[in-house]
């Protein structure tokens, strides 16, 4: 059967990562050229400064209720964006050895019906994909846009209250300031929103093992030949082996994510809920929030889902092999396999 790209699918995912400076050419970690220098300034310049404006400006409007929420349950997913960047690019090494792992003869599907497991699993993140960058871009488009809608951009009202080192209320200053804060967003949307696909993609290949390994199982051509019958176990086993070691690595790094991530969704859907009480409904700033917190939600629930997801399909390992046909297997081979899966089975 032909070789299974895994990288197909998730190209876009990996162009977008590599334009925001999060993936570094090759195999390699950063080193220093202009790739590291490329990724310092678009991180820098367009994450840190951003963030850290916002994050100054709360130390000035902390007396004002109203103005605080607006850039609170911002700034939070912002912080959170910042935590996914460095322990992504910390482990940057670690993600491109787990793709190279999925090249190996062990995780490549074997027939058409365990490839076509693999590409339902596919289409579905693909969707799921897109329906986190449409949110992503309505929360942009309203922040962009609502200042001008509703008139306040006459008064020097920027789509996000933050503080700068000028005054930013003056031609062509506020302009500019305008301009670098939709920038400034909507980098972090990208870096966060990708980072987030990414490691839900890390889920799915897993799970996708899984499924694999569980069809193999199942078609075992178990005979009175102990000696294939062992080899092909033992080929399943070495998989698992594998499935077990591309977890771990990934958990590695992904553990911090995940506990960030659940805490600051939490806070953040709380507040933007409340922000929806107290804004003009139906305009423009209350379908930014609206939109906001829908990628917020579909953000979480990609977590979730293939969290989810490979923990039930590891389930199902330890029940797989009992589908093989084991009629003509010798006894001695059908009590070593129960063994070694009483192991799998205290393992899944």
């Amino acid at each position: 059967m032909a070789h299974f790209d895994w990288r197909l699918t998730i190209r876009a995912n990996i162009f977008t990562l590599r334009m925001m400076g999060l993936w570094p050419k090759h195999n390699k970690k950063y080193e220093f050229n202009l790739y590291l220098l490329y990724a310092f300034v678009v991180i820098f310049f367009f994450a840190v400064v951003h963030i850290l404006t916002l994050a100054i400006n709360v130390f000035f409007i902390y007396n004002n209720f109203d103005a605080l929420m607006k850039t609170t349950y911002i700034l939070v997913t912002e912080l959170l964006s910042l935590v996914k960047i460095y322990f992504f690019t910390k482990n940057i090494q670690i993600v491109k050895q787990l793709l190279t792992m999925l090249d190996k003869k062990p995780f490549q599907p074997r027939t058409v019906k365990q490839k076509v497991l693999i590409e339902k699993d596919l289409k579905l993140w693909t969707q799921m994909y897109s329906m986190l960058w449409v949110s992503c871009i309505a929360a942009l488009l309203f922040w962009a846009i609502f200042p001008i809608l509703d008139g306040s951009y006459r008064e020097g009202q920027l789509p996000f209250l933050a503080w700068y080192p000028f005054d930013f209320g003056v031609t062509p200053m506020y302009q500019i300031t305008y301009v670098y804060q939709i920038l400034s967003t909507s980098v972090v949307a990208m870096c966060t929103s990708n980072i987030d696909t990414f490691l839900a993609a890390l889920n799915l290949f897993a799970g996708a093992q899984f499924d694999v390994l569980c069809d193999n199982l199942k078609q075992l051509n178990l005979c009175e030949d102990d000696s294939k019958s062992k080899e092909d176990l033992k080929i399943c086993f070495q998989h698992h082996r594998e499935i077990l070691s591309f977890g771990e690595s990934i958990n590695k790094f992904l553990d911090w994510i995940v506990f960030f991530q659940f805490f600051a969704s939490a806070v953040t859907i709380g507040l933007a809920m409340f922000q929806l009480t107290v804004i003009a409904p139906f305009s423009s700033e209350f379908y930014s929030v609206i939109s906001f917190g829908g990628a917020v939600i579909v953000e979480i629930f990609m977590y979730c889902w293939y969290g989810n997801e490979l923990t039930l399909k590891s389930r199902n390992l330890a029940y797989a092999i009992f589908e093989a046909d084991w009629s003509m297997a010798s006894i001695e081979l059908s009590l070593e396999t129960f063994i070694k899966v009483t192991y799998l089975f205290y393992l899944a």
